[in-house]
């Protein structure tokens, strides 16, 4: 077990291959033993998540989880002399944006969409059930992503636009709904006007930016 008091992130590598287990306390006020104790005594359930992405070394920084697409990806099994890659460690992050571990374990389904063919400014429900399997309650952050697949100009891979906190209790089953508009889609264009252009979207969802499941939305206008 590691505790870490520090306020940004740090290559951890080597710490967390020789460690069962870390905390990453940041920087904590006068409460800060009471707090830890709890949390490393089970009295608390940890519900904290990442708001930024930690690399496993220092070569790949900067590293963030809303990188823009490029002609080379991470992987191709047909042809790996245009891939982009490193010889020695795996592109991913050590810990992805929105990682966190709690007690106890919460399976998602994928999620469900109310109208995968809206038009204009029709809203639609994306619906995602969760199962949790634990022996104390535990807050979930379950976050929303979406990645607008073809656009003016070239779009994040996927990017943050909602996340709710659920407490859920030993054994309980809990569908959450999230709803998706217009604004949720828009973006800055090549002459700086804020707008969203129809096309096929990705709704993703899951606990931590690098472990999702997602559906595709054809928006009209």
């Amino acid at each position: 077990m590691v505790l870490i008091s520090a306020g940004r992130p740090l290559v951890l590598s080597d710490v967390a291959a020789q460690s069962q287990a870390l905390v990453y306390t940041w920087w904590l006020g006068t409460q800060a033993g009471n707090a830890i104790a709890d949390v490393l005594f089970g009295r608390y359930n940890t519900s904290g998540r990442l708001p930024m992405t930690f690399p496993r070394n220092e070569g790949q920084i900067p590293i963030y989880y809303n990188h823009l697409n490029t002609g080379r990806p991470a992987k191709n099994e047909h042809d790996l002399n245009y891939v982009s890659a490193y010889i020695d460690i795996p592109n991913s992050p050590q810990y992805a944006f929105g990682y966190g571990l709690g007690y106890g374990y919460v399976l998602y389904s994928a999620p469900i969409v109310s109208n995968a063919s809206p038009k204009g400014n029709e809203s639609v429900e994306v619906r995602v059930n969760l199962s949790y399997a634990g022996n104390t309650p535990r807050t979930e952050t379950v976050q929303l992503y979406i990645r607008d697949k073809v656009a003016s100009v070239i779009r994040p891979v996927k990017e943050l636009k909602c996340f709710q906190q659920v407490t859920l209790n030993p054994g309980e089953k809990r569908e959450l709904i999230f709803t998706i508009t217009t604004e949720d889609l828009k973006f800055y264009n090549s002459e700086l006007q804020y707008i969203w252009e129809p096309g096929a979207f990705d709704i993703i969802v899951g606990p931590v930016s690098d472990r999702v499941k997602s559906v595709t939305v054809n928006w009209g206008k």
